[in-house]
């Protein structure tokens, strides 16, 4: 189901009107989504792409260092609603399975240094911002629809790919992440 780009959240409310006319005609093509969500196991025989790309405030962060961690790669844009309200849900994951290891990253879609900067100021956000400038990360991932979540086990593979916004403290995410947590 499409949303409208109403601002739902304060990190909203920022939104230039160019911004705000690509998600209008983003959003009907299906780009952000709000409905139920389900993991969908990832397909058998198909690698997980590399991943190298730079972080905000600098440095470049390649998936393939994470090895023997279990990582979310959180697929997001500011204009999308369902992506900005999962959020906090995201960075308290991260912080409650710091010690488990898990490595919560937020993969920037296509928007530029002044909106992601607006962003992070506007909602605090303290997960690493992975910035995908032109989009080629997320196309090989297959992220089509955002938010997009892709669980990458400690042997380095992708295991499941969740598309919609979740709660990531709930019971039923919980049930997702403990055999992802859990294997050594």
């Amino acid at each position: 189901m499409a949303v409208e780009p109403t601002p739902i959240h304060p990190a909203s409310a920022g939104l230039r009107r160019r911004e705000a006319l690509a998600a209008a005609l983003l959003l009907p093509m299906g780009v952000c989504a709000a409905d139920a969500v389900v993991p969908t196991p990832w397909p058998a025989g198909r690698a997980t792409p590399a991943l190298k790309l730079p972080v905000w405030g600098g440095s470049v962060q390649d998936v393939a260092s994470l090895r023997g961690r279990p990582v979310l790669l959180n697929f997001w844009a500011s204009w999308c609603p369902p992506c900005v309200e999962e959020m906090p849900t995201l960075e308290l994951l991260a912080t409650r399975h710091q010690a488990d290891g898990l490595e919560v990253l937020a993969v920037n879609f296509r928007e530029t240094d002044a909106t992601v900067r607006r962003f992070i100021a506007q909602t605090g956000l303290t997960l690493p911002v992975l910035r995908d400038r032109d989009g080629a990360t997320a196309k090989a991932f297959g992220v089509r629809i955002f938010p997009s979540t892709i669980a990458i086990g400690r042997d380095g593979r992708a295991q499941f790919t969740v598309t919609g916004e979740v709660d990531w403290l709930g019971a039923e995410a919980r049930r997702w992440l403990d055999p992802l947590l859990a294997t050594r």
